[in-house]
């Protein structure tokens, strides 16, 4: 089971899901969990975002695919549906994030990745979509998805063997900073691969996300050996 903060390449990522993710947004992928792909990095092509200290993710539907001879995707309405009526994936969340707010189910749960570099991805951890709508933005609709962390006690039930010691999401540029002052290696045996951005003083015990002076890279075994321990 994936960790939050847990670096993995596109391929791990692929098989830790079961599946080639060669989109950003995969509702019930497998016919199982959804998982959507995320990017704050400059000239990202959607405008993602975190809020409430990394506890809230408001995330950019999809544009139409770009083919040959046809209008640019970022200068039309983004689509909830195909010309044959079937759902896009922006028509599937929405109507997931519609059917919790109108009490008709629960949140769904989606897998969130966000990546870091090429080739560099890390897991976001497992948040609840609660809330969906469009907006306009350089005059086009596109749809905007609101998920909150999963990091209740009472929730984690719904979510079959996790472990869910979440943390609040650390930002893209702690990570690329941690990144680059721990050379992409775990600080105690200098190990290159199951690479984890760890707090050093975890969050639950008054540890900070948002500085990279409280985050570290760990490889697995140091990790696990860790936990949430106070060296």
């Amino acid at each position: 089971m994936m960790e939050q903060g847990d670096v993995i390449s596109h391929p791990q990522m692929c098989l830790e899901e079961g599946t080639s993710l060669q989109r950003g947004m995969n509702f019930r992928a497998r016919g199982k969990v959804s998982v959507i792909l995320m990017s704050l990095r400059r000239g990202a092509p959607y405008a993602d975002r975190i809020e409430n200290e990394g506890r809230i993710l408001i995330y950019e539907g999809h544009d139409i695919a770009r083919r040959k001879a046809g209008s640019d995707p970022k200068s039309v309405d983004q689509p909830s549906a195909y010309p044959s009526g079937k759902p896009t994936e922006n028509g599937f969340f929405h109507q997931a994030a519609l059917d919790f707010k109108q009490r008709k189910r629960p949140p769904e749960l989606v897998k969130v990745y966000e990546k870091l570099k090429p080739g560099i991805w890390v897991f976001n951890g497992i948040f609840k979509l609660v809330d969906a709508w469009t907006e306009v933005s350089n005059a086009r609709k596109v749809f905007k998805f609101k998920l909150e962390l999963l990091d209740s006690v009472g929730e984690k039930s719904r979510w079959e063997n996790a472990d869910l010691d979440h943390s609040r999401l650390i930002p893209s540029s702690v990570k690329l900073e941690v990144w680059k002052r721990d050379k992409g290696r775990c600080v105690k045996c200098g190990c290159k691969d199951n690479l984890h951005f760890d707090h050093i003083i975890p969050y639950s015990k008054g540890g900070s996300s948002l500085v990279a002076e409280n985050i570290q890279l760990l490889c697995a075994r140091h990790n696990l050996a860790k936990r949430a321990n106070i060296e």
